[in-house]
Order: C-alpha cells, then sequence, then structure tokens
C-alpha cells in the first residue's frame, strides 16, 4: 500500500517503512507525527483519489533525527573592480520514518 503525502507544502510518495527526508520540523527526536493531508492512497487493486484530501486517511510516521545538507558555496566577483562576496548555506532536514498508512 502506499501513498501520496503533502508534508510541509511538498508532496512525497510513501509506503510503510520509507526512510524520507523533509524540510526542518520542530517535533524532537523519537516523537511521533501523524499527517493528514493525504492526496492518493493506493494498493494492487484499488485506488482512492482525494477532492483535494482523502478524509479519514492518514499517515503516522516517527522522527529519526535532524540533518544538514552539503553546504552550497556562492562566490561572486568582479575583476579589476575589489567587489567579492561568498555566502554559504546548509539546508536543514528531518529524517522521518513511515510507520504507518491508514
Amino acid at each position: 500500500m502506499f501513498a501520496v503525502v503533502e508534508i510541509a507544502g511538498q508532496q512525497y510518495k510513501v509506503a510503510k517503512a520509507d526512510k524520507l527526508f523533509v524540510p526542518l520540523l520542530t517535533e524532537k527526536i523519537g516523537s511521533k507525527l501523524k499527517f493528514e493531508k493525504v492526496l492518493l492512497v493506493g494498493d494492487d487493486k484499488q485506488t482512492k483519489l482525494g477532492t483535494p484530501y482523502i478524509s479519514g486517511a492518514s499517515i503516522e510516521a516517527k522522527v529519526l533525527g535532524h540533518v544538514k545538507d552539503d553546504k552550497v558555496e556562492v562566490f561572486k566577483k568582479k575583476k579589476r573592480k575589489g567587489y567579492k562576496v561568498h555566502r554559504g548555506h546548509r539546508q536543514q532536514y528531518t529524517e522521518i520514518e513511515i510507520t504507518k498508512v491508514a
């Protein structure tokens, strides 16, 4: 059984025991989450589509940890003008594991 769920404004296709990285959530490590914005639920026999969400459907997950992505560096320079700008960014993510698709 799989589902398409909206988490923090992004859509993810998930199934039981999947591990995925979502934008940073405020929950603590080890806490359980419940997502109710389920757009689609399906299996081998049938598929149920929401308008826009399926009422009564939910996804349960467990927070495994908080991680940072690789650093993205931006360097700008104009020759012979004395202009240099160096910026970096590391996107933060929360790793979750899907425990139940209902």
